[in-house]
């Protein structure tokens, strides 16, 4: 979703050359509607649309869906991306790009988000991490807290997996980016920051409490907990 159509263009012949199905939409209004409709397993969506913002079309789709949104901006727009980040885009990248960096953005998102089974296969056993109140399916991606459910990005999803696989030990920052996010962590790139204080606040809003997963000043961050109980189901 962007409304510079020679960009769109590019990139559409580009992603299929690497063998992507590509729609396009070059609006907020057009943008929206297709995005609701479903049938997509991503969205690249820049952050200035003619009709409204992409901050705003991201805010309708985080609504409906937990569809992964790599956000377009500006580049040295640092507080675009955190906003979008906030709000529940799971990646971004500043424009000008190499459409080469692009492609490895939206394949390292598939890989954390994509069933790695044929189609229509199901697990046989699906793996559940349980920490306290948190409980984690890895098979059907699911977390509830205090037995209520809890609507986490992929990205989220993808942390909490890390925090809760490492329960009473520190998981730096760094690691969190190369798991979570499928890429190094950059020097002064708040992306996990973002992602772990919006995880944060929606346990701690069924916790009581956010300091379930504490901050390590300069490091990285602590799930306060015994050692996960697993299990198969």
């Amino acid at each position: 979703m962007d409304d510079d159509h020679a960009l769109v263009n590019l990139l559409e012949r580009f992603l299929q050359g690497e063998g992507f199905q590509v729609d396009a939409a070059y609006d907020y209004a057009s943008g929206l509607a297709a995005a609701l409709k479903g049938g997509h397993e991503l969205i690249i969506l820049d952050v200035m649309l003619p009709g409204g913002t992409g901050f705003e079309l991201l805010k309708g789709v985080r609504r409906e869906s937990a569809v992964p949104v790599l956000l377009l901006t500006a580049r040295g727009e640092a507080i675009d991306r955190i906003l979008g980040l906030e709000i529940g885009a799971d990646d971004y990248l500043a424009k000008p790009f190499d459409p080469r960096e692009l492609v490895a953005r939206i394949r390292a998102i598939f890989r954390r988000t994509r069933e790695p089974l044929p189609a229509g296969a199901r697990p046989e056993h699906e793996e559940v991490l349980k920490v306290g109140d948190v409980t984690l399916s890895l098979g059907s991606r699911t977390v509830t807290c205090a037995g209520k459910p809890v609507d986490l990005t992929a990205v989220e999803f993808n942390v909490l997996e890390l925090l809760l696989r490492n329960a009473g030990k520190v998981v730096t920052r760094g690691q969190i980016a190369e798991v979570a996010l499928g890429r190094p962590l950059s020097v002064f790139d708040r992306s996990v920051d973002v992602h772990v204080s919006r995880m944060r606040k929606k346990l701690g809003a069924l916790h009581g409490s956010d300091e379930l997963i504490r901050p390590i000043r300069g490091v990285g961050y602590f799930l306060a907990a015994d050692a996960p109980e697993k299990s198969k189901v």
